[in-house]
């Protein structure tokens, strides 16, 4: 499993991210990106637009399936629960933040085990205690690199936490995706 978190400027390294993943990816995709609560979230229509891959807004229940990346709806955190099902709740912000990151990382990290976590462009600090708990199940984290994204708050704080294994381009992103995903097969 991939869990990828974006914020300001993320929308399109989202996009860049994506569209480098070949149709036949052997892993679902879950994203987190922040968007304003109180409109309709078009992020799943835009990405959809940008990729191979089937990408849809994510619903209580989903199952993740290989190949399809399941976007957080606006106002909702997405956890993910036993048997690979996408849980949504509305329960306290965190960080100021509803979708979480950290939320998504750490419910990933402890039903999953090893995965990859991928921290794009943004302000602030969602999805650093995430990593952690992704590094600590045994799974990878790569970060955007400062030279290219357009806020480098969220990469520095999870860089911070010394558990990132790679600090890359956002053009290289994808393919290392690929590469690891292939290494695990």
């Amino acid at each position: 499993m991939v869990v990828v978190a974006a914020s300001a400027g993320g929308l399109a390294a989202l996009a860049r991210i994506l569209s480098a993943l070949p149709a036949t990816f052997s892993l679902p995709v879950a994203v987190v990106q922040h968007v304003d609560p109180n409109h309709q979230s078009m992020v799943a229509d835009i990405l959809a637009r940008r990729t191979h891959l089937r990408v849809k807004e994510a619903s209580s229940g989903d199952l993740l399936l290989p190949g399809a990346v399941y976007v957080a709806p606006a106002g909702q955190h997405m956890l993910i629960g036993a048997g690979l099902r996408v849980q949504l709740s509305r329960t306290d912000p965190v960080h100021f933040l509803r979708p979480s990151a950290d939320h998504l990382f750490e419910s990933a990290a402890k039903i999953c085990g090893p995965i990859i976590g991928v921290i794009l462009t943004g302000t602030g600090t969602d999805g650093a205690a995430g990593v952690e708990a992704i590094k600590a199940a045994g799974g990878t984290v790569i970060a955007q690199d400062e030279a290219s994204s357009e806020f480098f708050g969220m990469p520095h704080a999870a860089i911070g936490t010394g558990v990132v294994d790679f600090v890359l381009p956002l053009d290289s992103i994808g393919p290392a995706l690929v590469t690891l995903t292939q290494r695990a097969e």
